[in-house]
């Protein structure tokens, strides 16, 4: 696919050999030569016996980290919370997904273990959007929550995977996102699409990029940072990233990722707006 569009350790343990009678070999006692020699061979396997040891504990360190953060993965469902907002939980692989209710845009969060055995799940812009408690209660924080905000399940999950789109869907979409970031501009902002391994991840980091533009847009305060703003480029690479440069925002996908090879809206906006 390719495209454009311009529209508005511990030490080893000693054993000791008791032999019933003495014998000797060459005037040496064989007992006190099998005793030297054991001795030797444990002395010199110390430091090996206490590597193996030190990886058998940051192994087992490991799993039991692995464990903690298993038993506290959030089931797939629709979710609210107190404070009214929605969303619904989904899985792909290892990835915990997430779309909040009125929004195009899939989260992919990655979760890390956090104190008293909970789990918080964050985005790939460091951001914490769940946490999660060994008994399965579930946090959302959001920007009117940060604070965070108690749910509970209202219903069954619905499938977050991207959409397939054929070549003329593709362009009409193409056409409208191109028109609505410039009617949010006042002036042609071009769209370019080249894609070749996974359109639906393309289709993806359009509608979240040109979204994410036209929210800036639409800040008094933001919008001076698209002043240079002329089009906007997404291309599949080797990794996931966000430049802003001579007038052009590039968006690159991994497409080896799925989802989580797909920056986020959160990535994007401080790409325009570099944090202080």
């Amino acid at each position: 696919m390719m495209a454009a569009v311009e529209v508005q350790a511990e030490n080893p343990p000693f054993f000791a050999v008791a032999a019933p009678r003495a014998a000797t070999v060459a005037g040496v006692r064989l007992d006190l030569l099998l005793l030297l020699m054991l001795a030797v061979g444990c002395l010199s396997a110390g430091p090996a016996a206490a590597q193996l040891r030190s990886n058998a504990q940051a192994e087992q360190s490991r799993v039991i980290r692995d464990q903690s953060v298993t038993r506290t993965i959030p089931p797939p469902a629709r979710y609210v919370s107190e404070a009214g907002q929605g969303f619904v939980l989904d899985r792909d692989g290892s990835l915990t997904l997430l779309r909040f209710d009125r929004s195009t845009e899939t989260w992919a969060l990655r979760p890390s273990a956090a104190p008293r055995g909970d789990t918080i799940y964050r985005n790939d812009a460091g951001e914490q959007v769940l946490r999660v408690t060994p008994s399965g209660g579930i946090t959302v924080y959001t920007t009117r929550n940060p604070g965070g905000s108690p749910v509970s399940v209202a219903g069954p999950a619905v499938s977050l995977e991207p959409p397939t789109l054929g070549p003329v869907q593709m362009f009409n979409l193409m056409t409208r996102r191109s028109g609505l970031v410039s009617d949010a501009m006042g002036r042609l902002v071009r769209i370019n699409v080249f894609g070749e391994e996974s359109e639906a991840l393309c289709i993806e980091a359009l509608v979240v990029t040109t979204d994410a533009v036209v929210r800036i847009a639409r800040s008094p305060s933001a919008r001076p940072f698209l002043d240079r703003l002329r089009s906007i480029t997404i291309v599949e690479g080797s990794r996931a990233q966000v430049t802003y440069a001579g007038g052009d925002l590039r968006v690159v996908v991994d497409p080896r990722r799925g989802i989580a090879g797909r920056p986020s809206s959160a990535r994007v906006i401080r790409a325009v707006i570099p944090e202080d």
